[in-house]
């Protein structure tokens, strides 16, 4: 599979129609028992995140996943309609799902929402009321065991990951890894975004407190759990690959946890 040469200087692939996307997202999750909240509303567009709970749930363990935060990114917002209408989830997690982060951007084509922000670079001191919002979101949900953010990289040349483990428990990226490799090519640059990686994992020694920009994985790994993948399919490659390497990623994930 070779990258198709059409990203210079930015994202300039495929584009979606969100609102489609989440209308069938949500339809899927309505017809397998999840529950939806809304928690921000601006003109056409509505924030909201899914609930799964499984039969046992005192037994359950405390998965959160997210996406599209980023309006240059469709393969996040797809992969989780992907995961729903599939419906394959482990019966022992209970399941928080944010489907789309940032659905102006994605009618607007840009990175950022309609004022120009950036979120995912506004949790330590935000101002975007939808980054407050989320925010207020998820300081009212348990602690989670696990959360998986689903992103592309318009440079990258193949998937890669970030690993947040400061505590070292088990990890599972490598096995995230060889399930994606089926289905899309892997980065395995020495160097990713300026850091060293190996065989398409990052594990950064960032302590979140010294950087004065946060995303949300930082914000999560502070305050609402300690083991996070950020996971990045390349936005160079067929939209329909990127797909598959997040769904095959999340699922290996979720079979590990």
């Amino acid at each position: 599979m070779q990258k198709l040469g059409k990203n210079l200087g930015g994202y300039l692939g495929e584009t979606i129609d969100i609102q489609s996307v989440l209308y069938d997202a949500e339809t899927a999750a309505q017809r397998h028992g999840w529950t939806k909240e809304v928690f921000f509303e601006t003109g056409e567009f509505k924030l909201f995140a899914l609930h799964r709970a499984p039969p046992r749930v005192s037994e359950a363990r405390h998965i959160y996943i997210s996406a599209g935060i980023h309006g240059d990114e469709p393969g996040g917002p797809l992969a989780v309609l992907t995961l729903l209408q599939d419906n394959r989830w482990p019966e022992n997690l209970a399941l928080w799902l944010c489907p789309c982060l940032n659905p102006i951007g994605f009618k607007l084509n840009t990175r950022a929402n309609a004022k120009g922000i950036d979120l995912n670079r506004g949790y330590l001191n935000p101002v975007a009321e939808e980054i407050l919002a989320h925010i207020a979101w998820l300081d009212g949900q348990p602690p989670f065991d696990l959360c998986l953010m689903l992103h592309e990289d318009w440079e990258s040349r193949g998937f890669y990951l970030y690993e947040q483990n400061p505590e070292g428990r088990p990890s599972f990226a490598e096995e995230v890894v060889q399930a994606v490799e089926q289905v899309c090519p892997i980065d395995r640059s020495e160097l990713i975004e300026g850091r060293p990686a190996k065989n398409g994992i990052l594990r950064p020694n960032i302590q979140p407190k010294d950087r004065p920009e946060w995303p949300e994985a930082f914000y999560l790994i502070t305050h609402k759990t300690r083991q996070s993948y950020t996971l990045e399919a390349p936005s160079d490659f067929p939209l329909p690959a990127r797909v598959n390497a997040l769904v095959a990623a999340v699922n290996a994930a979720l079979r590990k946890f």
